[in-house]
């Protein structure tokens, strides 16, 4: 079963905004039971919504647009039966909450009157439905996890340590003197009449046929990428003689990168104020994507272009590989010229940015914040930015995010569930709001927003900067990825005046963290095998 990621983000009215804070927190505060004592974000009612891992309901206030409702969920399956359970579960809470929303312009508004009339009884999971927002990039921190996985090999951690910890007529545990194979057999025999799941094989976390198409995805993206890229050259060489065309391409990229000799070097109070390295920045910028234009290209020419069609089978194999290695020399040629190019137009951009060196914190926002969190090992905070104006910051958001989000779902370490080599996201993901003039930004993460914050800024700050970088204030960046929330005092600063309080969140596990979901599923597939080596189990019995 798909895990899914989504949001929906409403526009409030600004004189409904005190009184949907505090209907939120009054959803917040009715709950059969809390072990927290009644501090912690958690309701028992959302358990009848056996899909949700997580799930949260803010309000923005208004500063450069009206305040804003966001509900932000992680679950599993399809969209359509999961807001038809939340609507069972809370649907007069949420019609409450909608009558304090503006009704839209657009097709959803008729569903929106529908749902908010007096007296209504119009179902709102359609209008929800109809009015959620795709991620632009999203992380899952235990991949391929569903919600009732977890909560099972949760209960078989406990369940494990109780055992462990037995002993017969109070003296030693008989585990004690048993080899890491003989503890593995013993305990499976123990705890197989009780979790009968045991006995079955895992299903898998990222079936085949859903990393074939992660994979495949990145290869459209990059090929229609490298496409884009040589469209210039096309124009030219459409115009121009070969030889033209080259002196012509040499000249440009030999001038586009003695400009970014000059404009790459940091600027003053950076984090990392390192001159522009000119060979680094061709080995790393521009060469690979030349080897990707050529590569592309070759299977362009290979499978589309008649002409060579037309000489393979002639058997003129000679005249088949001199056009394409000619193919691949013309759009390698056009792809360095247009990158070297935009980064000029980039860095141009960047130098005349400005940043927010100690942006406004509403400090009574901020003391309700810090009241409502590190009451359990996890977490919770949502930011909505303003995003640079511009056609290159609109293209770059789109495709940088894109990319970033096809990269995500590839990269071996985040499919393990890391991001860099953090392993504290459960989820996180960024939308665009407000006809793509804001970002939004949610996570949902273990220990505190501190700590978080600055593994961010140590471990994966270069993916942080190239998703966050187009947004207004944002500490100075270079060539998208460098700098920006290196930044780290400015970054978190910037981050706290972005964000607003987490009237209601809910968490279906929440004492586990990420990582240890991922020990309590190394210990369940132990366990669903009948037997282990000895070498197997010694590595096994580490997680015990």
């Amino acid at each position: 079963m798909r895990q899914t990621t989504l949001s929906v983000a409403l526009e409030v009215k600004p004189e409904s905004f005190d009184h949907l804070s505090g209907l939120l927190d009054a959803l917040r505060d009715r709950r059969s039971q809390d072990p927290s004592g009644g501090q912690g974000p958690y309701a028992d009612f959302l358990t009848t919504v056996p899909a949700v891992h997580f799930l949260s309901l803010s309000v923005f206030p208004g500063f450069d647009y009206d305040p804003l409702f966001v509900i932000e969920a992680n679950f599993d399956g399809a969209p359509g039966p999961f807001w038809a359970q939340l609507e069972a579960a809370i649907g007069p809470d949420l019609r409450s909450f909608l009558r304090c929303c503006k009704c839209p312009l657009d097709h959803t508004g008729p569903l929106f009157d529908a749902v908010t009339a007096p007296d209504s009884r119009a179902p709102i999971a359609p209008y929800l439905e109809a009015r959620t927002l795709t991620p632009t990039v999203f992380h899952h921190g235990n991949r391929g996890m569903t919600r009732d996985r977890i909560l099972a090999e949760g209960k078989l951690f406990l369940a494990t340590r109780a055992e462990l910890a037995n002993s017969n007529d109070g003296g030693p545990s008989p585990y004690r003197k048993l080899t890491p194979a003989e503890i593995h057999a013993r305990l499976r025999a123990a705890l197989l009449p009780q979790f009968g799941w045991l006995g079955q094989k895992a299903p898998a976390r990222i079936p085949l046929a859903q990393s074939i198409g992660d994979y495949a995805r990145l290869a459209l993206f990059a090929l229609a990428l490298v496409f884009a890229l040589s469209i210039p050259g096309l124009v030219l060489k459409s115009q121009l003689a070969w030889p033209h065309y080259l002196l012509l391409c040499a000249a440009l990229f030999a001038l586009f990168t003695g400009m970014l000799y000059r404009m790459g070097k940091a600027l003053p109070g950076t984090a990392t104020p390192t001159r522009f390295s000119f060979l680094g920045f061709f080995l790393k910028k521009l060469l690979v994507p030349v080897a990707i234009a050529a590569a592309a290209y070759v299977v362009v020419a290979a499978f589309l272009a008649a002409p060579i069609w037309s000489a393979i089978a002639h058997r003129a194999f000679w005249a088949a590989w001199r056009d394409m290695a000619i193919w691949a020399g013309w759009s390698a040629g056009s792809v360095a010229v247009t990158v070297a190019g935009l980064l000029v137009w980039l860095r141009w951009l960047e130098r005349r940015d400005a940043s927010q060196d100690a942006p406004p914190v509403d400090p009574r926002m901020l003391r309700e914040m810090a009241r409502r969190e590190d009451w359990i090992p996890q977490n919770h905070m949502g930011s909505v930015v303003l995003i640079k104006p511009g056609v290159l910051r609109t293209v770059i958001i789109r495709l940088g995010h894109r990319g970033l989000h096809l990269l995500l779902r590839v990269l071996p370490r985040t499919r393990q569930g890391y991001l860099g080599s953090m392993r504290t996201i459960h989820f996180a993901h960024w939308a665009r709001v407000n006809n793509n003039s804001r970002l939004m930004f949610f996570s949902n993460f273990d220990q505190t927003w501190e700590s978080y914050l600055d593994d961010f800024i140590e471990k994966a700050h270069a993916g942080l900067t190239l998703a966050w970088s187009c947004g207004v204030g944002f500490p100075p960046t270079r060539f998208l990825v460098k700098d920006g929330a290196s930044h780290g005092r400015q970054f978190k600063e910037w981050a706290r005046h972005s964000m607003a309080v987490s009237r209601f969140w809910y968490s279906a596990y929440k004492d586990l963290t990420a990582e240890q979901v991922e020990r309590n599923y190394r210990i369940a597939c132990g366990l669903r095998k009948k037997q282990l080596s000895e070498k197997e189990a010694a590595a096994w019995i580490n997680d015990l």
